[in-house]
C-alpha cells in the first residue's frame, strides 16, 4: 500500500489574491489569481531573527494548479507537508514557497505571453515576483520549479525574463517538440472534426457539462496553439486558436509550425543559452519512459547544455511522466541550498 503523509502543516500558510491587468485574455478568464504561500517553522523563527529567505515558485502542470498542491490528497504529499519534511529533516533549507493559481479555461498553462491565455511569462516576473517581495522578507534569489507544462514554464522563462531567475529545476518539461507533438496532430484533428473545427470545438467544451477521455488531449494541443500561435480573432473565430496543419488533409503547414518550433526550448536554447548559464542551479529530469516521449528532446538539449559549456544537474531516472513527485525531493533540496 502506498505511504500516506499524516504529517499535520506547522508552518505558516496563507492565501492572498493579486490581480494584473497583464493577464487580460481572449478567454475571459478572471486576472485577479490566489496566491497560496508557505513558511515552514525553522523558516518563521528565521524571519522572526530578522533574517531573509529565498523564494521557490511552482508551477502546476497541466490541467492543475498551485492552490490543488497544498490540498489533501489519498496516499500523496501536499507540498507544504514535503516542504516541511524536508526543511526538518535537513535536506532542504527554508524557503518561501509560492503556489499560484494558473489554470486557464483551455485546461492549464505553457507560461508564455499569448493574447488567448494572457501574459503569463510577464505576469510571473513583472506581477507575482514584485508581489511577493513586497509581502515577505526575501533574500532577493527566486527560483521556478515544475513537472511538465510547469517544468516548460520554469525552463523557458528564465530564457524568455533573463537576469529575472536565479535557479530552475525543469521535470519532465515539454521538449522535443517533434517527438512530442507532431503524432497526435492527427488524432487530434479527428475528435475536433465532430465538432466542426478548432473554433467550435473550443467552444463545445466551454458549454460542456462534463468531458470526455479525449477532450483533454485535444484541449491541451488546442491550449499548445494557442500559446505558440495565436491568430488574430475574426467573427467565426474569436479566439483565433489554429491548428498549425491542414484540416482536410492533415499536412503540416510549414509557416505555423515554425512559429511552435520557436517555443521549443531545442531552439530557444541555441540564441537564449547565455541566460541559462548565470543560474545559480540548474536541476533538469525526466523519465526513461515518458509517456509524451520528452526523454528524447531532454537528452538533446542536454548535450546542447554540456556542448555550450552551462552548469546543470541532469538525471533520467527509471519511470514515466506519472507519479513523479518524489522527484521534488532532490530539486527542493538542491535549489533551497543553491538559493540560500
Amino acid at each position: 500500500m502506498p505511504k500516506h503523509a499524516f504529517a499535520p502543516v506547522h508552518g505558516r500558510l496563507e492565501r492572498w489574491v493579486l490581480d494584473s491587468k497583464l493577464l487580460e485574455n481572449r478567454l475571459g478568464d478572471p486576472t485577479e489569481r490566489e496566491i497560496l504561500t508557505h513558511v515552514s517553522p525553522e523558516g518563521i523563527t528565521l524571519m522572526e531573527q530578522g533574517k531573509s529567505l529565498p523564494v521557490l515558485i511552482y508551477l502546476a502542470p497541466f490541467t492543475s494548479s498551485g492552490p490543488a498542491r497544498a490540498g489533501w490528497k489519498a496516499f500523496a504529499e501536499t507540498l507544504p507537508q514535503r516542504h516541511e519534511r524536508l526543511v526538518k529533516s535537513g535536506e532542504m533549507d527554508p524557503v518561501v514557497l509560492v503556489m499560484p493559481d494558473t489554470f486557464t479555461s483551455l485546461g492549464g498553462n505553457q507560461f508564455v505571453d499569448t493574447p488567448v491565455l494572457g501574459k503569463w511569462s510577464t505576469w510571473l516576473a513583472e506581477a507575482l515576483k514584485p508581489a511577493v517581495e513586497s509581502r515577505y522578507s526575501t533574500n532577493g534569489n527566486f527560483g521556478l520549479v515544475g513537472k511538465s507544462s510547469g517544468g516548460y514554464g520554469a525552463l523557458v522563462n528564465v530564457m524568455l525574463q533573463p537576469n529575472t531567475w536565479d535557479a530552475i529545476a525543469c521535470h519532465s518539461g515539454d521538449v522535443g517538440f517533434e517527438a512530442m507533438f507532431l503524432p497526435t496532430f492527427a488524432e487530434t484533428l479527428t475528435h475536433v472534426s465532430k465538432f466542426g473545427g478548432v473554433a467550435a470545438y473550443v467552444q463545445h467544451v466551454r458549454d460542456a457539462g462534463s468531458l470526455s477521455g479525449p477532450d483533454f488531449h485535444s484541449l491541451m494541443i488546442c491550449a499548445m496553439a494557442a500559446s505558440y500561435d495565436p491568430q488574430p480573432p475574426t467573427q467565426y473565430n474569436p479566439l483565433g486558436i489554429v491548428l498549425p496543419l491542414d484540416e482536410k488533409t492533415a499536412i503540416i503547414e510549414k509557416a505555423a509550425w515554425a512559429r511552435w518550433m520557436d517555443f521549443d526550448p531545442l531552439t530557444l536554447i541555441e540564441s537564449k543559452h547565455e541566460a541559462l548559464a548565470q543560474l545559480k542551479c540548474f536541476f533538469i529530469d525526466c523519465g526513461n519512459r515518458d509517456q509524451y516521449h520528452i526523454q528524447y528532446g531532454s537528452r538533446r538539449f542536454v548535450e546542447r547544455l554540456t556542448a555550450l559549456n552551462v552548469a546543470h544537474t541532469w538525471e533520467e531516472f527509471d519511470g514515466t511522466h506519472s507519479g513523479i513527485d518524489f522527484r521534488l525531493d532532490s530539486s527542493f533540496s538542491q535549489l533551497s541550498k543553491a538559493l540560500s
